[in-house]
């Protein structure tokens, strides 16, 4: 397996985890705010997932990663403190992957692991996060 395709692997098995977490904070969150932030990120989330899926399957690789059934979800979800932490702590998580992307990654899947880490890193400060001169490190 080369190492293009074992990193986007990689990054499509993180994806179906920011979905299913993400989906579990949006159905514990009010309208308003921080449900618009929870849905733009699951938005982007699922484009890169689709984007991940398409480029592997043009790589050949014919049986990519699937979801896990169920993921472990992180403590406080009950107020909106916690559901924040949890959105940011998935973003930082994206921001390390796709830095991981870069660096394994040449051409055109370079470019596009650079464009969502910079996505990534913005997200990040509508949950709380600062802005960082090297996000994912």
């Amino acid at each position: 397996m080369s190492t293009t395709i074992a990193a986007l692997r990689s990054a499509l098995v993180d994806e179906h985890a920011a979905l299913y977490l993400l989906g579990v904070l949006a159905s514990r969150t009010a309208p308003g705010a921080l449900a618009d932030a929870l849905a733009s990120s699951y938005a982007a989330h699922r484009a890169v997932r689709d984007a991940l899926l398409e480029r592997l399957s043009a790589l050949g690789d014919t049986k990519p990663p699937g979801a896990a059934p169920a993921y472990d979800l992180p403590d406080g979800l009950g107020t909106e403190a916690g559901v924040r932490a949890a959105a940011l702590a998935i973003e930082q998580r994206a921001c390390s992957g796709y830095g991981e992307q870069v660096a394994a990654t040449t051409g055109d899947d370079r470019v596009a692991a650079i464009g969502r880490l910079a996505a990534a890193a913005v997200r990040q400060l509508a949950f709380g996060g600062t802005a960082t001169e090297l996000p994912g490190l």
